[in-house]
Formats: structure tokens, sequence, C-alpha cells
């Protein structure tokens, strides 16, 4: 296939002025569409918090009434781990870390970490409910625990990743839409939880998050080439 030529080349410079330009007219357009301070979005949430099934705004916002910026967000993540992965095999990367060795103080300290990051997680996912916590949090306290794993080379990953390290990471997505299309089904909105189901299916769809959140960081970790972590 031969280059384009310069008519080539003006013509896409043109469409990539137009598409430009129609981007940031769209940007303007939801700019002015923006409450004004009278509107304020707090206020609205507030109002709203007895439907959420959830004490915290954030919380509430995230996973309930902003929801669907949550599931594509796991979307992208998804695609991004799997990319990074795939990437690092292709590459032909070093993905293997140094053999263990007899170190009582690193033994006995992962020994310590581990168990109380597992908890700490725990703790961070139950807490998102009422205070600052939830699925993110939670999911970089169990990365941390894989990540420790792997540098202690106590851990080593296989590649490409096994069936249950694709179904850890798939689950959180999974869960969310299978929520998402069951509250459909029920009668409402795509995810517009049931006023008395929501705090339950919100835990729910948290607790599978964390675990595919937790994985695809350590994903990241395990994708990114060896002279970037050293």
């Amino acid at each position: 296939m031969s280059a384009p030529g310069p008519r080539g080349h003006a013509l896409l410079r043109i469409v990539a002025a137009v598409a430009v330009t129609l981007v940031a007219g769209a940007l303007v357009v939801a700019m002015l569409g923006v409450p004004s301070p009278t509107t304020r979005l707090a206020l609205a949430v507030d109002a709203r918090m007895g439907h959420s099934g959830v004490n915290h705004p954030v919380t509430a916002v995230l996973l309930n009434f902003r929801a669907y910026d949550t599931l594509l967000e796991i979307a992208v993540l998804l695609i991004a781990v799997i990319g990074a992965l795939a990437l690092h095999q292709a590459g032909g990367d070093e993905a293997t870390p140094p053999a263990a060795v007899a170190q009582p103080v690193l033994g006995g300290l992962l020994h310590l970490l581990v168990p109380l990051l597992v908890l700490l997680a725990a703790y961070l996912l139950w807490a998102g409910a009422h205070g600052p916590g939830g699925a993110f949090q939670a999911g970089a306290a169990l990365a941390a625990v894989g990540v420790l794993l792997r540098l202690a080379g106590r851990w080593t990953p296989v590649l490409p990743p096994p069936a249950h390290a694709r179904a850890g990471l798939l689950v959180g997505f999974a869960v969310f839409l299978a929520v998402a299309i069951g509250a459909a089904l029920a009668g409402g909105a795509l995810l517009e939880y049931p006023r008395v189901w929501a705090g339950a299916l919100i835990l729910l769809v948290e607790t599978a998050l964390a675990v595919s959140i937790g994985m695809m960081l350590v994903g990241f970790f395990i994708g990114a080439p060896t002279s970037q972590r050293r």
C-alpha cells in the first residue's frame, strides 16, 4: 500500500480539524449544561441518599447514582490489563522474579504483612458503605499482597494467566453487568437497584470489584517492563 500523497495528507488534516472542532464543541455544550450553583448536585445526592442503600455519598454516587461511569471504568481497566499482559508475553520480557532464598526476616515480615493487608482490604470494603473506603481501596490493598509476594520471590506468575486468574480478572465486570441486567429485568432501568436490595447488591458488586481490581493492579505490575521496576 502506497503512502498518501499531498492531497491525502491535506484531507487527513481537514478530517482531523473537523473532528477536533466537533469534540471541542461538544465539550463546550456539556460545560454550559452543568447545573448552576442554585441546583447543586450535592443537594440532589443528599435528597436521594435514602434510596441509595448506603450512607456514604461517594459510594452512593459511584455505585448507584452514576454506576454507568464505574461500570465503564472497570471495562477500560479490564481491556488495559489484558493488553498489558499480552504485550508483556509477546515481548518475551523476563517474567520470573529471583528465586526465593532463605531469609528469616523477610519471611517473618511477609507472614505478618500479608494477613494484615487482607484484613485491611476486608475492612476498607466494609467501611465503604458508611465512610471512606470501598472496592478500589480494598483492591489496592489486595494488590499490595501480590506485589510483595512477587518481589520476595514467593510467587511466580504464569503467562498467559490460567483459567482461575482470568476468572478473577473478569468477575468484577461480570457481576456488575449481571446486577445491571437483573435490575432492568426486575422492572427498573439498567443499574436502577430495587430500594430494598440496593445495599446488598452494592456490597456484592464491590466485593467482586475488589477482587478484580486487585488482580488488575498486579497484572499491570507484571506487565510492566522489568527495567521500569528497578
